[in-house]
C-alpha cells in the first residue's frame, strides 16, 4: 500500500497535535505500525551514540529535559555512517548495526514518553528512515538497562560524516565522561572533505 503524503503545513499541524494529544499520537504511531504503550509522563531509557550525545542537539536544538544521563554501552553493535545525509556524499549521519564483535558507546537519558515522540518527530520517526528499537543497554556500572535508540537500513559501505557532525560526536562522549578509548576511536573517524 502506498502512503499518500499531505502537504508539509498539514503534516506540521498533524504533528503539532498528535505530541499534545496522546489518543492522537497513539492513533499516528498505530497508523506506521508502531506501539505507544504507557501514560505521557511514564519515564524511558534513550540511548544516544551520535549527535544526541551532545547538549547543543538534545537540550538545545531538540529541547528535551532529561531527568538523568548516565554513560551507557550497547554490546553486540557497531557504529556506522552508512546513511546518505545532506549533501548526498559530503555527510553522512551516524547508524549501528548488529555486530557480534563490537560494542558502541553513548549516553543513557531518562526522558519521559512525551518527550520520545517530540525526540521521535526529530528524527523522522514514525517514517521511512530509523526505526525506534529497545535494546539491552548497559550503564557505567554494569546495570543492564532497556533503552530506545533508533536503527536504520543503511548502505552497504560507510560514507563519511561531515567535520562539523562528527564534532558533535567527538564533544559529547568527552563531555559526557565517555571512555577514553571510544573517544580515541571517535578521534579516528574520518571525516568528509
Amino acid at each position: 500500500m502506498r502512503r499518500i503524503r499531505a502537504p508539509r503545513p498539514v503534516r506540521r499541524l498533524w504533528v503539532r497535535a498528535a505530541v499534545q494529544v496522546w489518543p492522537l499520537a497513539q492513533l499516528w504511531y498505530h497508523s506506521w505500525g508502531l506501539r505507544l504503550d504507557g501514560h505521557p509522563n511514564d519515564r524511558i531509557w534513550y540511548f544516544a551514540y551520535g549527535a544526541n550525545m551532545h547538549d547543543s542537539a538534545f537540550l538545545e536544538r531538540r529541547g528535551m529535559r532529561p531527568s538523568e544521563w548516565r554513560v551507557g554501552r550497547l554490546p553486540g553493535y557497531r557504529l556506522r555512517f552508512n546513511l546518505d545525509g545532506r549533501p548526498k556524499g559530503k555527510a553522512a549521519p551516524a547508524n549501528i548495526s548488529s555486530d557480534p564483535d563490537a560494542e558502541v558507546w553513548g549516553v543513557l537519558h531518562c526522558i519521559t514518553l512525551r518527550e520520545l515522540v517530540r525526540l521521535n518527530v526529530t528524527e523522522g520517526v514514525p517514517g521511512t528512515r530509523y526505526q525506534p528499537v529497545e535494546l539491552p543497554t548497559q550503564d557505567h556500572q554494569g546495570n543492564t538497562v532497556m533503552a530506545i535508540s533508533y536503527i536504520a537500513d543503511g548502505n552497504p559501505e560507510d560514507g563519511k560524516p561531515s567535520l562539523r557532525y562528527i564534532n558533535l560526536l567527538r564533544d559529547g562522549a568527552r563531555d559526557h565522561g565517555l571512555p577514553d578509548h571510544w573517544v580515541a576511536h571517535l578521534n579516528g573517524v574520518e571525516q568528509a572533505e
